[in-house]
This record gives C-alpha cells, sequence and structure tokens, in this order.
C-alpha cells in the first residue's frame, strides 16, 4: 500500500511533483457518501483509486513512466555493468548537474516504509531506507556518495540489515544498495525488494499469483458480467484439463476452444481480468497509463468499481475519459491534474487543492472549460489553422 509518491527531474518532470494516496479530510455528505473509495491502516486512511487528468503532451503519462523507471532500478541496478545508463532520461530543459529524484512511503506487513534515492543517468549520489517498527522514524540504512572518504565515511547504518559493509563494498556507484543487499540474501532488503517486485504492476498482463482454474470458478459470474459488459455473446465458459471452452448465445450447447476458435479481444479481455482481479484479491497497487486502452467505458467503470468493492487494493491510472469526471463516482482528492508550465516542464496538483470548487459542481463541463488548466485551448485560429492543415493533406 502507498501512501506518498515524490519525483523530480525524469522526463518532462522538473521541480518535484507528488502524488499523495493519502485521504484527506473531507466531511461533506458527498465524501461520505463514497467511503469505500478510501480505506484504513492504523492511523491511515488511503485512497483506493487516482485519476489523473491532462492534455495531450502534458506529462501525465511520464508520472506513470517515472514510477516505473524507478522500480525498474530498485529490480535491476545489481545487474548495471560500467557504460551502462539507467533507464529514463532527466528534464531536458534543466541543468545537466541536477540530479534526479525518487521518493516513496509505502506499507510493508502494515509497517511504514520510506525509501528514497537520487542519481545521474550513469551513477547513484544518495539512497536511503527508513521505517517506522514503533511509530517513530528510525535508520535502516543511507548513503551519499558525494562525502570524501571511503564505504563507512559514504553508510551509515543501523543493525536491521546483516554485516552492512559488507554489501557496501561490493556495492558500485552503478548499484543501488537495496538491490546488491537483496541479492546478498539480507533478510530486511529482499522483503523491500519482494514489495516492488510483487505488489507493484504497471500492466493490464503483468505478473500474477492467481491459478486460471481457481480464477475462473472463483469468480465465474464476474467474468461473465465483464464478458456481457463488452458486448460478447458468450454465455458460459468451463475450464476442465487445462483446457477454456466456451458457448455463445447463438448455440449455447456448441463449444468453442479458446485457444483457437475466440478472437483476439477475447483472449485480450481475460487477460486482463486475470491480472486485474489478482491485483483486487492480494490488495496490490496497480499503475496504468490510459487505462481505457483496449477496454470499453463500460469495462472502465466495472474495473474501477473492483478497486472500490476490495479490502486496500490501489489503483493510479491517466485518462482522457472525462465522463469519468463525476463527483458521485470519485472524491475531490482522488482527481489529479497535470498541466505544461511555461518552461516546458509538467506540474501535478488535485482538485482537493481548488478549495473554491464544490462536489455539487458539474466537474466535467468546467474541466472541458479550462477551469483546471489542464486540457488545451484551441481558439477559433487554431481551429481554422487545424483545418487547412488537414484539407490540404487530403488533396
Amino acid at each position: 500500500m502507498i501512501l506518498e509518491i515524490a519525483l523530480a527531474n525524469f522526463f518532462s518532470l522538473n521541480e518535484k511533483v507528488t502524488l499523495d494516496l493519502q485521504a484527506a479530510n473531507i466531511q461533506t455528505k458527498e465524501a461520505r457518501a463514497l467511503a469505500d473509495n478510501t480505506f484504513t491502516v492504523g492511523n491511515e486512511r488511503l485512497l483506493k483509486t487516482v485519476a489523473i487528468y491532462g492534455a495531450n503532451a502534458s506529462g501525465k503519462s511520464n508520472i506513470i513512466k517515472a514510477i516505473k523507471a524507478s522500480v525498474d532500478m530498485i529490480l535491476q541496478s545489481h545487474n548495471f555493468n560500467e557504460g551502462d545508463a539507467f533507464g529514463f532520461k532527466p528534464f531536458k530543459f534543466g541543468s545537466a548537474d541536477t540530479p534526479s529524484e525518487f521518493y516513496i512511503r509505502f506499507l510493508l506487513e502494515g509497517i511504514e516504509h520510506e525509501y528514497s534515492f537520487s542519481c545521474t543517468r550513469n551513477e547513484v549520489i544518495t539512497e536511503s531506507l527508513y521505517h517506522y517498527p514503533k511509530g517513530r522514524k528510525a535508520l535502516i540504512f543511507s548513503r551519499d556518495e558525494r562525502k570524501e572518504g571511503g564505504k563507512k565515511d559514504k553508510y551509515e547504518f543501523t543493525t536491521v540489515i546483516r554485516r552492512p559493509l559488507d554489501v557496501a563494498n561490493n556495492t558500485s556507484r552503478k548499484t543501488l544498495f537495496i538491490s546488491r543487499a537483496s541479492q546478498m540474501d539480507r533478510e530486511k532488503a529482499k522483503e523491500v525488494y519482494r514489495w516492488f517486485n510483487e505488489q507493484l504492476v504497471f500492466s493490464y498482463r503483468g505478473k500474477t499469483t492467481i491459478a486460471i482454474d481457481r480464477f475462473l470458478g472463483d469468480n465465474k459470474d464476474a467474468v461473465l458480467r465483464v464478458l456481457k459488459a463488452a458486448d460478447s455473446d458468450i454465455v458460459e465458459f468451463s475450464f476442465k484439463d487445462g483446457e477454456l471452452t466456451t458457448f455463445h448465445r447463438r448455440n449455447p450447447s456448441l463449444p468453442f476452444d479458446f485457444n483457437t476458435e475466440e478472437s483476439e479481444g477475447t483472449k485480450i479481455l481475460f487477460k486482463i481480468m486475470l491480472t486485474v482481479m489478482d491485483v483486487v484479491r492480494n490488495n496490490k497497487v496497480m499503475f496504468l497509463d490510459e487505462v481505457e486502452t483496449s477496454l470499453h467505458t463500460r469495462l472502465v467503470e466495472y474495473l474501477i468499481n473492483l478497486f472500490h468493492t476490495s479490502k486496500s487494493a490501489q489503483l493510479v491510472f491517466t485518462t482522457q475519459n472525462t465522463h469519468l469526471l463525476d463527483m458521485t463516482r470519485f472524491r475531490k482528492d482522488q482527481i489529479f491534474f497535470v498541466n505544461k508550465r511555461e518552461d516546458g516542464s509538467s506540474d501535478l496538483y488535485s482538485l482537493y487543492d481548488y478549495k473554491d470548487f464544490r462536489e455539487k459542481m458539474d466537474l466535467e463541463k468546467a474541466y472541458l472549460k479550462g477551469r483546471f488548466d489542464a486540457v488545451p485551448f484551441l481558439s477559433k485560429q487554431n481551429l481554422v489553422d487545424i483545418y487547412l492543415c488537414t484539407t490540404e493533406l487530403s488533396k
């Protein structure tokens, strides 16, 4: 479960932006009606879903992209060799000396943790991990490669990680300490590494821990509802000896082999549901760029509702679907916007920041009118220019 993520100097992100999944203290009637959109762990009240809106080229996709690049570094940096560049680019109009920064607050086994690192494209500069085992912040390790001297001067440890200096001595500036410590069988590091590897999902077709036979058996009614929402004519299916068989409305007694006789769209839909149900059932965190990709609008709504009816699964998604901008569906703190600043960088901010916007107002209409600065503004001259250009290209 994630409380907060902060990013700086990744792709179109220049100055630090923060994605806050902590629920605000909203006491309105509308917010109380959406109690299922949040969940409580200890003293923390968190959001189950967050929607990110913005104009084309505003940089909203770069929010997800930067998070994934940071997680990939945690999972893969122990494999990096001299000459390898990390899998992201810093803000192109910024200073070449400015490091990129990643910070995350998350819950691991019910205990809050804070992990962060800063780096250039070629080497790690700082890194730290803290936790709150007794409700108070406590260091696990920290690292600052800018300090003079050897490993003992650059690192600070407590006793949480066994023989940490051995790990540090095997950690180059190309590698994150948490990655190397996990590789060297240090238990706390392995716990953190597994959390990033198993609890965060960045694709509809990510890794799942649900066996397909159990999934289809336990969720048969739900799968059939999804197929109906997708305008499929499949009315029944069975799974036996590793083979999935479907039956259609036109002739419910005639079997179809799923792998060879169903459409690619139907196959994709089953795979999507397999991943989503794994995330929801195991209370993982899912990040989706353009949530509507491969999905009908009604299926997007169904997917969001799955998260809202979950125990503590979380979904962060970008979208252009303005029909979802409905205050009977989302709380104010669940809606974020991305806007392009004058310097070309992306800014991230929440609807909750607009104190004068009331839940009874028409959110979709306000957004499309540019109330939140996150939609493209097309003047009459812009429209004329686009028309003339399109006409010229069609000749």
